[in-house]
């Protein structure tokens, strides 16, 4: 899965909206630099109105060639024709999820600990995450933080793709990818300034 790695950038709704960032315009220019990958998270109900976003989305991302992914919601994702569903601890199971999406969809799985990556990786998932790497504002109640140490101590447990999560920022990131994780998922920190130059930084930086 050659396409996932470097960086892989999650459109958060309620991200977006702290930093006074339409999640469109953020589509818009990951668009525009090519980005292989992208995630779209909401947290909240799936109203008609996050419907439209999502779907709007998909439809300035995919005619770029960039894989759209759902985060939680299978449904939502096969209703939009994306890439994908990304799938965290307490959606349905990975395993009941790919029956309904069939082969070629992906799913990627969230993991944080030793014991979450073993069980992961015996799903019929195409990637998997861990973490937080650091620190998070991104959840309300977010998991024990992992470390760079545990999670070069855990890539061995899988071959395939991993993501860093968690608090991941421009000073941190090569420390995440050179610790093992194929790519780095990113939230806040793309948001910040011109984000055409954010993510110019960003691609040098992940390059790999």
């Amino acid at each position: 899965m050659a396409s996932l790695r470097g960086l892989y950038p999650i459109i958060d709704t309620a991200a977006c909206s702290r930093a006074g960032v339409r999640p469109e315009a953020l589509a818009e220019a990951l668009a525009r630099a090519s980005v292989p990958v992208v995630q779209y998270r909401h947290k909240g109900p799936y109203t008609r109105e996050v419907f439209a976003q999502a779907e709007a989305i998909g439809r300035i991302l995919q005619p770029a060639g960039v894989r759209y992914l759902i985060n939680d919601r299978a449904d939502v994702a096969l209703m939009l024709g994306a890439g994908g569903v990304h799938l965290g601890q307490d959606d349905l199971p990975p395993s009941k999820v790919r029956l309904m999406v069939g082969s070629s969809l992906w799913i990627g799985f969230s993991t944080h600990n030793r014991a979450q990556l073993r069980a992961g990786d015996a799903e019929p998932v195409d990637y998997l995450a861990i973490g937080p790497v650091y620190p998070t504002g991104s959840k309300e109640r977010p998991d024990p933080v992992v470390g760079v140490e545990a999670l070069a101590a855990l890539r061995p447990l899988t071959a395939k793709p991993l993501i860093g999560i968690g608090g991941i920022t421009r000073s941190n990131a090569r420390a995440v990818l050179d610790a093992g994780a194929d790519a780095v998922a990113v939230i806040f920190d793309l948001l910040a300034g011109d984000l055409g130059a954010r993510l110019d930084e960003w691609l040098q930086l992940t390059a790999q």
